[in-house]
């Protein structure tokens, strides 16, 4: 084996033949290197066999080899892998809800700040005040909510873990736990259809609304058209044309000789539904990529072609690998109506007739689809007759300049797509020994240049692809996954536009969205002609203002022109669109997509796709969610969040959504409340003696009274539901409030930060007032009424009980209760100053109880008030549905 590779320049389709080279030599150092530009020699057979390296033989990563065996080299690993060199960089997702905090937070610490200089200022910068005033930073530093960020962060992970454990959406995986809340949030939902591809069938198709799952519904001759409930027709025709093939024959020859030369001879005869049928059905057979696999009986040390053998091409074992569903449903179809593909190696395939005779045809040629050229050919030669012929098929944008004249195609291919079909134009063309021997060598010679050799090679095959016999028109559904449509009709409903991104074309997208009720069948629908000018889209922009609530379907072409020249108006108007479908999309169109929307509106976006091409475009969304595809997972594993089908998404946003943002609002605010209402205490303490900056509590009880007495209370707010689940998936209304960001504000900020002011004043000269006797023990007193006053507001905000709150409750009084008893020299006011401690027996008087009570219900009881007016005569939209 002499393998020969060099390079003396980088080619963009085969990577850097140099390192090939280097790579192979390393390997296998008794190689002889040749120096021949993109090609191998094999001189293993006589004569010596000169062959090109091109996409025909490489083979991708996760290829599957169906039959044969393989011996490769390595041409493309690491960063030069094209899914590396796609992928960029993942931003490091931020939570809108942690901006917000952040902000708040800024604001205490200004708060901070502010009351530790008037503290200084009104004791009269006596002393070194700057001392003073460190001193008073650090006795009002619990303004500032240290324990904010590990409440939350633990609060995320127990979201996710509930996500994860909810069993109606199995298989959900949170991949991330710092953005949960987004989901709460969201605005815009972008969602990916079928993938990047401008080709309607053949490239290898990604699904998130549909099953992948395709169903050969169509087939059009021109004259006649066959549907799902006629399909036995042609069944009978493709069975009576190979009887009638077989009856007729004598020896080795066949009645569709005679019929071929003959139609060769006198093109203007018109042929009969049941050959142009025949002929159909048998290019659709023969023109493909697909492999028939028997895994039941494949078996090792080479034994598999002796068991397909054995088996007699057995249809309970066979399955069809194929790189795209496309092709197998075809096969699969053209199987229902008695024309069977049997077996396929590198040079034949086998066709079983309705009668069971085996039909070899040999394989001089395959031209795979690039996304470029938008079809794929291939040339056989039937054994039986020793005809050749070349088929094709592909889109009808390809395949429209290279059929012969006909008055239908353009026409069907508009209806075929109206009604949510892929389609696919089939055409073939005959050829002299002479023809193909002529372009054999035209083809050979244009692979092997040195030069320009792709451009060489496609102007050969161009040269065949000439006045072509149209055959048929095929069309294939891909069904919509179970519920899109009222998942669909729920977003929308919850107040979250949604925007359809597809490489298909027009026709087929804005079908696609009128069946999944994205675009409403009575909708007005405004379809974006194509501009190439900067005139062209000014006039467009001008008549699609005129309209008002329509949607908009508009191909990414034009959008990149719109973007290019009126990238602000475009956006704006788009954005007051209930519905959005950009049809022809490349995946960097989507992630633009993304961005734009983030910059010009400031709300939070969500993308969601299963396919690899859809990563950048979960990546830039503020909350990306991947669906578990056919295709892999590499969606699933770049986004934030995986599902396993769409109509999941409903669930995680309307419930999930909804508590995680409500919760950490909620949460958040107690745990600054918490920290501001002893930084009160703590000032009026200090007022009370003279604007003395000494601490009111010792370290002990400041760091229990964060986590051992107040933190299972507080923390069991993530328990909190302000609505039942049900509730929420038949009201998701209510969903349209939380994207308004009213459960935390400024405005609820500066309520909370009233409350605690109140509360901490009403503790703190409380215990003054009704205690002055006892101030010795006000310690003691204060901190009492201040852990009651705290397990009584987070019952205040509690909205469902929950089993675990009340366990919470009650063990942090008790943990308190016993700590009273225990660690009473703690509760001393100063233990080096005065000497005082914790009496037992005081904290166990009546007036001790009363008085605390007292306190405790003079700091809580207004609150509760408050709460029940705000409910009775302004009750939250929630609280309606509830009652």
């Amino acid at each position: 084996l002499k393998v020969a590779v060099s390079c003396t320049q980088r080619l963009p389709a085969l990577g850097d033949l140099f390192s090939i080279s280097a790579y192979v030599y390393a390997q296998k150092p008794q190689l002889d290197i040749h120096s021949f530009e993109g090609t191998f020699t094999r001189e293993d057979s006589d004569p010596t066999v000169h062959e090109s390296l091109s996409i025909e033989n490489t083979l991708w990563a996760s290829t599957v080899v169906a039959s044969g065996t393989v011996i490769g080299v390595v041409i493309y690993t690491g960063k030069e892998t094209r899914s590396v060199m796609n992928t960029s960089n993942p931003k490091n997702k931020v939570g809108l809800l942690d901006l917000e905090l952040n902000q708040l937070t800024k604001a205490l610490f200004l708060a901070l700040v502010a009351l530790s200089i008037v503290m200084v200022t009104l004791q009269g910068f006596v002393g070194p005040w700057y001392r003073n005033l460190f001193r008073f930073l650090l006795l009002f530093s619990y303004i500032i909510p240290i324990s904010l960020r590990v409440n939350l962060d633990m609060g995320k992970a127990a979201y996710g873990w509930m996500i994860m454990k909810d069993d109606n959406i199995p298989g959900t995986v949170v991949r991330t736990s710092t953005i949960p809340e987004e989901l709460g949030r969201l605005v815009y939902l972008l969602t990916d259809k079928t993938g990047a591809s401008p080709v309607a069938l053949l490239y290898s198709p990604f699904r998130t609304l549909t099953q992948n799952e395709m169903i050969f519904k169509r087939l059009h001759l021109g004259t006649v058209s066959y549907g799902t409930d006629t399909m036995d027709e042609i069944q009978n025709h493709i069975i009576s044309s190979y009887s009638q093939m077989y009856s007729q024959s004598s020896g080795n020859s066949t009645s569709s000789t005679p019929s071929r030369k003959v139609q060769s001879s006198a093109p203007k005869v018109r042929k009969t539904v049941s050959s142009r049928i025949h002929e159909a059905v048998k290019a659709i057979a023969l023109c493909h990529n697909v492999t028939p696999v028997y895994e039941s009986h494949a078996g090792v040390n080479g034994e598999t072609e002796y068991a397909e053998v054995d088996q007699n091409f057995s249809d309970e074992n066979r399955t069809y690998q194929a790189s795209s569903p496309d092709e197998v449903a075809l096969v699969q179809w053209t199987e229902s109506v008695g024309l069977t593909l049997v077996n396929r190696d590198l040079t034949s395939m086998q066709l079983k007739s309705p009668g069971g005779q085996i039909l070899t045809y040999y394989i001089l040629q395959v031209f795979p689809f690039t996304s470029e050229s938008k079809r794929m050919g291939i040339i056989v030669r039937d054994e039986s007759t020793g005809e050749i012929t070349f088929y094709m098929k592909g889109a009808d944008v390809a395949m429209s300049t290279i059929v012969q004249y006909n008055d239908w195609l353009e026409e069907e291919c508009g209806n075929m797509a109206r009604e949510g079909l892929r389609t696919l134009v089939v055409a073939k063309k005959s050829l002299t020994e002479e023809q193909h021997q002529d372009f054999e060598n035209r083809y050979n010679q244009a692979k092997l240049s040195i030069h320009d050799r792709a451009l060489k090679v496609a102007a050969v095959v161009e040269s065949l692809e000439r006045e072509m016999e149209l055959l048929c028109l095929t069309g294939v559904e891909d069904q919509l996954q179970a519920d899109v449509r009222p998942t669909l009709e729920m977003l929308r409903n919850a107040g979250i536009k949604i925007w359809m991104l597809t490489g298909d074309k027009l026709e087929t997208a804005t079908c696609i969205a009128k069946s999944s009720h994205l675009v409403s069948r009575t909708q007005d629908i405004h379809i974006f002609r194509p501009v190439i000018s900067r005139g062209e889209a000014h006039l467009e922009l001008n008549a699609f203002r005129r309209k008002h609530d329509c949607a908009l379907v508009i191909s990414g072409d034009s959008l990149e022109v719109c973007l290019k020249y009126y990238e602000h108006e475009f956006v704006e108007l788009a954005c007051q669109c209930p519905a959005v479908v950009c049809c022809r999309c490349s995946p960097t169109q989507k992630a633009h997509i993304v961005k734009l929307l983030q910059h010009h509106t400031g709300k939070r976006t969500c993308a969601i796709g299963d396919g690899g091409n859809d990563v950048s475009m979960i990546q830039a969304a503020d909350c990306g969610i991947g669906i578990e595809g056919k295709e892999g997972k590499q969606a699933s594993l770049a986004a934030d969040f995986s599902i396993t089908q769409f109509k999941h998404i409903g669930r995680l946003l309307m419930v999930h959504g909804r508590n995680s943002y409500k919760r950490s609002a909620a949460l958040g605010q107690f745990v600054m409340h918490r920290g501001l209402i002893i930084s009160t205490m703590q000032a009026v303490f200090s007022s009370v003696f003279y604007f003395a900056s000494i601490p009111l509590y010792q370290g002990f009880l400041m760091v229990g009274y964060a986590t051992i007495y107040t933190m299972f209370p507080v923390f069991s707010l993530v328990l909190d539901q302000d609505v039942k689940p049900e509730m929420a998936l038949l009201y998701p209304e209510l969903y349209k409030d939380l994207t308004k960001g009213r459960s935390l504000s400024f405005k609820t900020f500066l309520i909370w930060v009233l409350i605690s002011i109140y509360q901490g004043g009403i503790l703190m000269y409380g215990a003054l007032l009704l205690f002055e006797s006892e101030f010795v023990h006000v310690v003691a007193i204060s901190f009492t009424a201040l852990i009651l006053t705290e397990l009584l507001m987070v019952a205040l905000t509690i909205r469902t009980w929950h089993w675990l709150m009340v366990v919470a409750e009650f063990f942090s009084l008790g943990c308190y209760v016993a700590s009273l008893a225990f660690l009473n020299e703690y509760f001393g006011i100063g233990r080096v100053s005065f000497g005082a401690f914790l009496d037992v027996a005081f904290i166990t008087t009546v007036t001790f109880l009363w008085k605390v009570s007292a306190i405790t219900v003079v700091s809580c009881l207004p609150l509760y008030i408050l709460k029940y007016l705000k409910r009775k005569f302004s009750p939250p939209s929630y609280s309606k549905l509830t009652s």
